[in-house]
């Protein structure tokens, strides 16, 4: 019979943004985790709306609305919603989500998603949109303020124009002396990363050094490929890296993992 509690008497951080936390902790703790959030992000407005407001005022001069993350959609369907426009008003338009998180919350909102890449990262969205004709479709793409310009180029060198506009940014959340050292006490088993960002946020809240001594004894587990290469950029090894790039697929790497260590006695 399988173990219903297979993380029992295991210690796991988890560092996304203490908004978006809940879901990880609670699959974690389900499974038996004692889990331990250290956000290494924060997610804030942008310094102005009015360049996403402006792209949305001219919805109809876009082929195509790529959204590459949950946050970026609920950020772009707010300020549709400030702008007195609705999810009619993107009938005229493609719409690619870069995943089912990322999907669900347009989809909550009455928006009909085309187009999920199998791979949910910035590839896959070029891979779905790659092989088509390009030239002169146009591309609005709401998103942090620091993201990878990957898809943006892309897509420009097949001859599309591209708008990419702010919808959201990530900070480094504020610590009081001592607390970092003490939520990483006794030291965890894992520590969990569920984006580049929480990765080179966690060292640079922590200074590079004292993060790689917090997780010499520690398994690090990655959303997905783009995250753990940051990671690996970092100097650290990845014990898990989740085979489907959501927060389910990343709670089932790490069940598997600690089931198979326990299998083999460690």
């Amino acid at each position: 019979m399988s173990n219903p509690h297979p993380l029992a008497g295991k210690r796991i951080v988890v560092t996304r943004a203490r908004e978006q936390a809940g879901v990880l902790a609670d699959a974690l703790a389900a499974l038996g985790a004692e889990v331990v959030q250290v956000p290494t992000i924060e997610i804030r407005n942008p310094e102005s709306w009015e360049p996403l407001d402006r792209a949305i005022r001219r919805l109809e001069d876009f082929d195509f609305l790529l959204v590459t993350s949950a946050n970026g959609a609920r950020n772009f369907l707010a300020r549709l919603k400030a702008c007195g426009r609705d999810a009619s008003d993107l009938a005229g338009l493609e719409i690619g989500a870069i995943g089912p998180a990322t999907a669900a919350e347009l989809e909550q909102a009455g928006v009909e998603v085309d187009f999920i890449p199998q791979e949910y990262r910035a590839e896959g969205l070029l891979e779905v949109v790659g092989n088509r004709d390009l030239a002169g479709k146009a591309f609005l793409i709401p998103r942090a303020k620091v993201a990878r310009d990957l898809a943006p180029r892309a897509l420009e060198a097949k001859g599309a124009s591209v708008v990419v506009v702010e919808a959201y940014e990530t900070a480094l959340p504020a610590f009081s002396p001592g607390e970092l050292d003490r939520l990483l006490s006794p030291p965890p088993d894992m520590v969990t990363f569920t984006s580049s960002s929480t990765a080179s946020n966690f060292a640079a809240l922590l200074g590079e050094n004292r993060a790689k001594e917090v997780l010499t004894g520690a398994a690090v587990a990655s959303i997905g490929p783009v995250t753990s290469d940051t990671i690996r950029k970092l100097g650290l090894a990845v014990a898990v890296e989740a085979k489907e790039s959501t927060i389910t697929g990343l709670a089932e790497a790490i069940r598997a993992y600690f089931t198979a260590q326990r299998a083999s006695g460690r």
